[in-house]
């Protein structure tokens, strides 16, 4: 009696032909299942839930009692991939004839698969990312006629990764959706450590970067998408944030944001403290060693990129951290350095000032997480110095002008040579260039003393010798290894300053003023910001701006400019239309003061507290402490105030780091006022120049603050001193604590002072006129 021929199983039947495959095995099991879930044998939720519940079982069986600690996401994800693979064969064997695989396997390695009309067979919002990754990816993949069937699909898919992945935010989606593709959704995919979004400010960089690859035109011959890129970047995903808290028991803090705000600013170094003793899970550990491990020695910038950040309608500028790691020291120190920075970017979370911001927005109640963007610090090394040729942040619209030719339309810049952190943020005694884009040539300067006075005397940079982020002089700076430098500077002689005629000029570094004068005029410099600005622009529809670092090279013709971009964020801008026409029949002595520079656009009605600190007294104040004590007594003064309407009236620079020139307010000591007036005048006989372009501008705008310099020394401006420095000084009604301040300090009530009347202050850019008097 013959014997029966041995009968394979069917599932290891399939299992055996496809090791015959090794390459396409992927691609066949991807189409078996679409099979399935087309068929409706099994539903794609039902299937994955299988798969998952059958992982976490053979952990089990292999010992893992922990598995979000014991077992990294890349090996859970190797474990997902395996048993996906096992439920596939499994399903298909017993459910449908082998003739059917042997087709699909047979129409796979023709490049063809079985025809039917394409249905999506299952609910993107619910289906696993794996399965969305393959959809998407066949769909891009196919001829152009027969992606145009599915493109609904398509677009569903990328909707939903970019939701779950990049942002929620439908404003930032409904642009997004029109520009990404799998393609790069699965590039963030694998350069992201962790589960959740990538973040706002790393959002609004790629963003900006896919809209200017396909939108930007030629700018004199220069193709403007060809010269901009995006830093060498990695994302650590918002959900770390959380695994963070729960492995190191910090979740105590986060009840921060509903305490009083002296309460948060107490209690902060604490928490600053123990976050910086935090531990990582081993999953984060492993991520930024393979981050460094990619970068290798070159210099990386940690930043914040938060979920509100960079958001439609708050920015949320210079709230949270950056720190920069120089990475030049042994892998565990750099490892160490990076994870420091990480800590102290997720520490940020509850920084006074981000709190401040969130309540004075009504965002409180949002589930605040951190992402963090890693990144490849944009540069290049002269000797033991690395930084960009110049950086700085550059806005679409220009809200103060300087000279009525210049167009507010096209945008203006604040640049530097160095790390752009000089061009962002109110500096002490140093000055970034000005450029008014449709002007670059028209500086706010006019003498060649100013000129010289109101250039950049420091550069920011990374000292890589001693592997530090430091503030030097220009002498220090290494500029003559710049081969673009008589792009960037003059010489200064006794005759004037003149331009530089080669950069290889062997002229002393103390002849040097970082005028940036043949870069506005003999570059396409201003034209290449001026098309990425306005670009942006038009596809955001509203107001942006952006941070960016670029290298110059002269070896190319015409200067080649490599424009990195950094950051964009989408503008509040105050909608105000009026036309407010300055009143020319208003009696002098019911003028307070004028003023015809960099005015903006704007009214502020029934004023009815002034807090004027005086300018000349302030210069006099012999020791810091007093100043100190002046901006905390503002703040003081800032919450009395509450719901009143009251400007400010001071020294300028407000809020600079340097003491002597401003009063050191920040965003909490001056928040409910309707505007900030800097008296500028003069300080070791030099004007302190106006606060537009830096985060300290920023948050007045979206404050609803109006900023106006006033100049006290122009011949052509009124300035009633006697009716601030003799009106009656109600500081003490409004706040007893500063009594002795009340000599630095006076808090005139208008109406108590007029017999009922109050101060109405109107501006008008378009005339750079603006009248404060008494209604």
């Amino acid at each position: 009696m013959s014997e029966k021929p041995l009968r394979v199983p069917k599932v290891l039947r399939i299992y055996l032909e496809m090791r015959e495959y090794p390459i396409l095995a992927r691609r066949i099991r991807e189409i078996m299942r679409a099979e399935l879930f087309a068929r409706g044998i099994v539903a794609p939720e039902q299937f994955f839930d299988e798969v998952e519940e059958q992982a976490v079982k053979s952990q089990q069986r292999e010992g893992i009692s922990n598995p979000l600690y014991e077992e990294s996401e890349v090996i859970w994800d190797e474990r997902i991939r395996i048993i996906t693979e096992r439920h596939t064969d499994f399903y298909f064997a017993h459910n449908l004839p082998h003739s059917v695989f042997r087709e699909i396997v047979e129409n796979t390695i023709r490049g063809r698969e079985p025809e039917r009309e394409e249905i999506l067979s299952f609910n993107p919002e619910l289906a696993p990312w794996d399965l969305l990754f393959a959809q998407g990816e066949r769909y891009e993949n196919l001829p152009p006629n027969e992606r145009k069937a599915v493109k609904h699909h398509l677009q569903e898919i990328i909707v939903v990764l970019i939701k779950g992945m990049i942002s929620d935010q439908l404003a930032f989606v409904g642009i997004a959706r029109k520009y990404f593709t799998i393609s790069d959704l699965q590039q963030v995919l694998n350069r992201r450590i962790g589960r959740g979004k990538i973040g706002g400010k790393a959002a609004g960089m790629l963003l900006a970067w896919k809209i200017l690859q396909k939108e930007a035109k030629e700018v004199g011959g220069l193709s403007v998408s060809s010269c901009i890129t995006i830093p060498d970047s990695y994302y650590l995903g918002a959900d770390a944030f959380y695994d963070f808290l729960v492995l190191n028991d910090l979740y105590e803090y986060m009840n921060q944001k509903y305490r009083d705000h002296s309460e948060i600013e107490r209690e902060y170094p604490d928490i600053q403290k123990a976050y910086g003793q935090g531990r990582f899970p081993s999953y984060i550990t492993r991520g930024l060693e393979k981050i460094l491990k990619n970068i290798g020695d070159a210099p990386i910038i940690v930043r914040s990129s938060s979920l509100l950040e960079d958001n439609f309608g708050y920015s949320f500028s210079g709230k949270y951290d950056s720190y920069f790691c120089p990475n030049q020291g042994s892998f565990n120190e750099n490892l160490a350095e990076l994870k420091d920075a990480v800590r102290k970017v997720y520490a940020s979370v509850l920084n006074p000032a981000a709190l401040l911001y969130r309540s004075q927005h009504d965002l409180l109640d949002y589930d605040e997480r951190m992402a963090v963007l890693i990144q490849k610090v944009e540069g290049k090394q002269h000797d033991s110095k690395f930084y960009p040729t110049i950086a700085g942040v550059a806005f679409s619209r220009n809200p103060y002008r300087w000279n009525t030719r210049i167009k507010a339309e096209d945008g203006f810049a604040r640049v530097v040579v160095g790390m752009g952190t000089r061009a962002v943020d109110r500096v002490a005694n140093d000055y970034p260039r000005m450029f008014a884009l449709s002007h670059p040539q028209l500086r706010p300067e006019v003498s060649q003393r100013q000129i010289k006075r109101y250039s950049q005397h420091m550069v920011d940079l990374i000292d890589l010798k001693e592997n530090a982020f430091k503030t030097v002089p220009l002498a220090e700076a290494s500029l003559d290894q710049i081969n673009s430098l008589r792009y960037l500077a003059s010489i200064d002689k006794d005759d004037g300053i003149q331009p530089m005629i080669s950069s290889r000029s062997h002229v002393p570094v103390d002849q040097l003023v970082l005028t940036l004068d043949q870069l506005a005029s003999k570059s396409r410099f201003a034209g290449v910001l001026r098309e990425t600005l306005g670009v942006l622009e038009t596809h955001y529809k509203r107001p942006v701006d952006i941070e960016f670092a670029m290298d110059l090279d002269y070896s190319h013709p015409d200067l080649y400019m490599k424009l990195a971009l950094l950051q964009c964020r989408p503008l509040s801008r105050r909608q105000d239309s009026k036309q407010h026409q300055i009143p020319t029949d208003i009696p002098k002595a019911d003028i307070l003061f004028t003023a015809r520079e960099m005015v903006p656009h704007g009214s502020v009605r029934d004023i009815e507290y002034i807090i004027y600190i005086d300018p000349e007294k302030y210069s006099s104040i012999a020791d810091n402490h007093t100043r100190y004590e002046i901006a905390r007594a503002v703040g003081r003064l800032n919450r009395a105030l509450e719901g009143k309407s009251f400007i400010l009236m001071g020294p300028g620079r407000w809020g600079s780091a340097n003491i002597a020139l401003g009063v050191r307010v920040t965003y909490a000591d001056i928040f409910n006022c309707r505007a900030l007036i800097e008296i500028a005048m003069p300080h070791e006989g030099e004007r302190p120049e106006a606060s537009h372009g830096t985060h300290f501008f920023q948050d007045l705008v979206e404050a609803d603050i109006y900023p106006l310099a006033l100049y006290p020394d122009d011949e052509q401006v009124r300035f009633n001193s006697r009716f601030f420095l003799r009106s009656k000084n109600s500081l003490i009604e409004l706040s007893p604590a500063d009594k002795e301040l009340s000599k630095h300090i006076r808090a005139i009530c208008v109406p108590s002072v007029t017999k009922g009347r109050y101060m109405h202050l109107i501006m008008n850019t378009n005339q750079q006129t603006a009248i404060a008097f008494l209604g």
